[in-house]
């Protein structure tokens, strides 16, 4: 019984800090949080999920696979609780529509590539991290901080969270391509470069994650340290985002 109650919760453990960071990063920089934004998480993290569980039955139905029900009633459920928050706030908020339709492509092709079987993908991870740091301008809108006062941060975090997804493959799937490796450190070096355009106080936090980059693949370390590492990384980055900007 249990166990059929967390199969509603995603087992995408990196993608809760995806969600989450840039979200608060954009309510607290903004200088109205409320309620609101309690709404908004809620439907955020709710939307999320429902997506999760319509994409994996979506990938298991097309193989005629049995095991494709039991996301089939998580996704009704959660998709009807993310409307059931979401449309009241859309409602008193009639802008947070079309900033929800901006991310429908990437949606898309995360769905497209669920139905392909491969959600493992490299662009599909990509793909997923653009709306995730795309809800910290919306965050901050509707605690009355403009895009003039968020876009820095939001790049900021778009730099990180993209470095993530080659990142993580060299520690796991990809932990033996040296291409893989090359082209993470590659990326890191850029991203700092451009953090630091933003605010020489992110060079800090970007220096740390180029030196993860290039230091720990091929280490053996388990997936829960690695796990454990990016959630330090990522409290870094709000901690520096909320000091910066």
């Amino acid at each position: 019984m249990a166990r059929g109650r967390y199969d509603w919760v995603p087992d995408q453990h990196g993608a809760w800090a995806m969600l989450t960071v840039p979200f608060l990063a954009g309510t607290f920089l903004s200088p109205r949080p409320g309620w609101a934004h309690a709404a908004l998480l809620a439907a955020w993290l709710l939307g999320y999920a429902a997506a999760f569980h319509a994409q994996q039955w979506l990938r298991l139905h097309a193989r005629a696979l049995r095991s494709a029900r039991r996301h089939g009633r998580p996704a009704l459920v959660l998709g009807a609780a993310c409307a059931a928050f979401g449309l009241p706030l859309a409602a008193a908020h009639p802008w947070l529509v079309p900033a929800a339709c901006a991310a429908a492509p990437f949606v898309a092709v995360n769905t497209l590539y669920a139905w392909r079987g491969r959600e493992r993908a490299l662009v599909n991870g990509l793909a997923a991290v653009v709306p995730a740091c795309a809800v910290l301008p919306v965050a901050a809108g509707l605690g009355g901080l403009g895009p003039g006062g968020s876009w820095r941060a939001a790049v900021a975090c778009l730099l990180y969270f993209a470095g993530t997804v080659p990142y993580v493959k060299t520690m796991i799937r990809e932990r033996r391509s040296r291409a893989y490796r090359r082209g993470s450190v590659a990326y890191h070096a850029v991203a700092l470069a451009a953090a630091t355009a933003l605010s020489p106080w992110l060079a800090a936090p970007f220096t740390a994650y180029l030196a993860r980059a290039a230091v720990l693949p091929g280490r053996g370390l388990r997936p829960a340290v690695v796990g454990a590492v990016e959630i330090g990384c990522s409290a870094a980055l709000l901690g520096t985002l909320l000091a910066v900007f």
